[in-house]
C-alpha cells in the first residue's frame, strides 16, 4: 500500500470539482446582468460559471434534513408578514416628527450548530427593515442584530425572541427531527 492514499471521506475530501448547481446559478447570474435570454449569453455563462467553480470552488455544505413544504410555505408567509408590517413601522418613524431613540445591538446565541442555518436566519434577519445582522461568529455560534426598535430591557428580549423564532421557523421547514425538537425544546 503506497504512502500516498488519499481520504475521501466526506470531511476531508477536497474542494472543488464539478459543481453543477453553483454552475448553473452562475450562468443565471450572468443571463440576468445582460438582461437578454441568448444562446450567446447562456452559453457564455456556463462557461464562466464553469471556470469561476473551478478557480474559487466552494466548500460542500453539511446538510441532513428535508424540506418539510408546509413549514417552509408558513415561513415564507410569516417573513412577508414581518417584512410589510416593519416597513410600515420604519416608514411611521421615518415620517414622524419625534426623533429617534436609536437602536441596540444584541448578542442572540443560536441554538442549532450548523452554519448552513445561521447563514439563513441571518439572511430573513436582515431582510426585514430595521434590523441588520452587524457580526456572525461561527465559532461560538452567535449573531449580532442591530434593531432600530430597540431601546430598552423588554426590547433586547423582545428581538432575542424574533430572532430564535425565525431560527425555528427555518429549521422546522429545512430541518432534521433531532434538530427541530432542539429549537422546539426551548422555545416551549
Amino acid at each position: 500500500m503506497s504512502d500516498t492514499a488519499i481520504d475521501t471521506t466526506p470531511a476531508t475530501r477536497r474542494r472543488g470539482g464539478f459543481q453543477p448547481r453553483a454552475i448553473i446559478a452562475l450562468a443565471v447570474v450572468w443571463v440576468l446582468l445582460w438582461d437578454r435570454i441568448t444562446l450567446g449569453n447562456i452559453v457564455n455563462g456556463l462557461i464562466i460559471g464553469a471556470v469561476v467553480t473551478q478557480i474559487f470552488p466552494l466548500p460542500s455544505i453539511q446538510y441532513f434534513g428535508r424540506i418539510h413544504p408546509w413549514r417552509l410555505l408558513l415561513l415564507i408567509g410569516r417573513f412577508l408578514v414581518d417584512l410589510v408590517s416593519a416597513a410600515v413601522q420604519i416608514a411611521g418613524a421615518t415620517l414622524s416628527r419625534r426623533p429617534s431613540q436609536g437602536g441596540s445591538i444584541v448578542e442572540v446565541r443560536m441554538r442549532t450548530q450548523s452554519e448552513f442555518y445561521m447563514t439563513i436566519v441571518s439572511a430573513l434577519v436582515s431582510l426585514v427593515p430595521g434590523s441588520i445582522v452587524v457580526e456572525a461568529r461561527r465559532g461560538a455560534n452567535v449573531l449580532y442584530v442591530h434593531g432600530f426598535h430597540v431601546t430598552t430591557p423588554e426590547g433586547v428580549e423582545e428581538l432575542r425572541r424574533d430572532v430564535l423564532a425565525v431560527e425555528t421557523r427555518v429549521v422546522r421547514a429545512i430541518g432534521t427531527p433531532e434538530e427541530i425538537s432542539i429549537c422546539t425544546q426551548e422555545v416551549a
